[in-house]
């Protein structure tokens, strides 16, 4: 996993998912003085529509290139556990990365209950991305030992637009009341409203 020391300059795609810690990420690697783009992904969820309408947001405001790629297999993906969703989009972000060294950078967190936001997912896949590059591109995890709340904190502190973000699985208008996001969000009493 990247090293804070060894990132100025580093070329980093974001993984965008148009939610507060996508977007944190983003602002977590242009403060580091990062070359940030960022890759959206349509999978088939749901709320795809509203996600990317957020991504494009914070990519227009932190002046960052977006690109879009779109593989909705054939079932549709409600909120909640979708079994391979973070490998899926990090080796589509790898397929897609155009330089031979950097960061695939992600917003994961502490505190969610699936092996793909944990710290053996992160471990497994930098090995794999390992075998791939070498070692040149990596993995990048800032959030991984921080809770949602240091991560809500991160944005407040750094002025990160999380009025501009979207993070209801179930495509609604948020908080929708069902979803892990926006009840993570009602929690912190710090869900921004969805502006189209």
């Amino acid at each position: 996993m990247s090293s804070n020391l060894e990132l100025r300059g580093c070329r980093v795609l974001a993984l965008l998912s148009g939610g507060i810690d996508s977007t944190a990420a983003v602002a977590f690697y242009l403060s580091r003085g990062c070359n940030v783009a960022c890759l959206f992904v349509d999978y088939g969820q749901v709320a795809a529509p509203k996600e990317l309408a957020a991504a494009h947001r914070v990519t227009v405001h932190y002046k960052v290139a977006l690109r879009h790629v779109t593989c909705a297999g054939v079932c549709g993906k409600q909120g909640g556990l979708i079994l391979g969703r973070n490998a899926f989009l990090l080796f589509t972000a790898l397929m897609e990365f155009d330089a031979q060294s950097g960061v695939l950078a992600m917003g994961l967190h502490a505190g969610a209950p699936y092996f793909d936001c944990s710290r053996a997912f992160a471990e497994a896949a930098r090995s794999i991305l390992d075998g791939y590059a070498d070692g040149r591109i990596r993995i990048g995890v800032p959030f991984l030992e921080w809770s949602k709340r240091d991560i809500w904190q991160f944005c407040q502190d750094r002025h990160v637009p999380v009025h501009m973000t979207y993070s209801c699985e179930l495509g609604r208008e948020q908080p929708c009341g069902e979803c892990s996001s926006c009840k993570d969000l009602e929690a912190l009493n710090a869900c921004p409203k969805f502006k189209p």
